[in-house]
């Protein structure tokens, strides 16, 4: 394991529409918090020295993953990159390298945790993730096929993405510069034109945005998978 610390970024500010309006980080899963079980595997690591979590509301100040000094809040943006931005904007840690990860993923497997920092640690974005096992379209506005993509070039990207730091920061200024908004750190990163890699990761890293990701979590829970 490298010795070079890394700040967390946790973007957290989603209004859980999808859910009936509810604070999803807080959501209980036998007996944690969805938060709490995001950011469990990176507090067990020493080299993670900072963790600063965006959120759209108050957090829930009994929540038992406040008690670690490392974990700070910060107020969320109206996008993901603007929660990301902002807790970047909010780092007192001179870390070396920058990790992102979702607050909805509850279940960040700790082998891909450490190769994605492996690899920051040399200089190359990481992204974890799943190679694609279904057959990918893509279609028009009105549902037309125009192209299916080889399934064995593609990847379900998944949090943590992890960068070095100068990195990071060129592409945060470069994308307050104009043009769409990133769907996740990594197209962010992308656009400067350097190279990012795709670090196996598991199927169980879910992310949870429905009720019925919220029972497939339990599943994964009381089956023994986690």
């Amino acid at each position: 394991m490298t010795h070079t610390s890394v700040a967390l970024l946790v973007p957290a500010a989603g209004s859980g529409v999808r859910m009936g309006g509810v604070r999803k980080p807080f959501l209980k899963l036998a007996g944690r918090s969805v938060l709490g079980r995001a950011l469990g595997p990176f507090l067990a690591r020493p080299d993670f020295v900072e963790v600063v979590v965006a959120l759209g509301s108050p957090p829930d100040a009994l929540d038992p993953v406040f008690r670690d000094r490392r974990v700070r809040v910060i107020p969320g943006g109206t996008s993901r990159f603007e929660s990301v931005a902002n807790a970047f904007g909010h780092l007192k840690s001179e870390a070396g390298l920058i990790a992102v990860h979702d607050a909805a993923r509850p279940f960040p497997p700790p082998a891909a945790i450490d190769a994605c920092v492996q690899l920051a640690a040399r200089g190359i974005g990481a992204v974890a993730g799943i190679p694609a096992v279904d057959t990918v379209k893509r279609a028009s506005g009105h549902g037309v096929i125009a192209e299916t993509p080889a399934r064995e070039t593609l990847w379900y990207a998944q949090t943590p993405q992890i960068f070095p730091r100068e990195l990071f920061a060129r592409a945060v200024e470069h994308c307050r510069a104009g043009g769409p908004a990133p769907t996740d750190d990594a197209s962010m990163v992308e656009r400067l034109g350097v190279e990012v890699r795709m670090v196996q990761a598991s199927v169980s890293n879910i992310k949870i945005t429905s009720r019925e990701d919220l029972a497939v979590a339990e599943a994964l829970i009381a089956g023994g998978y986690i």
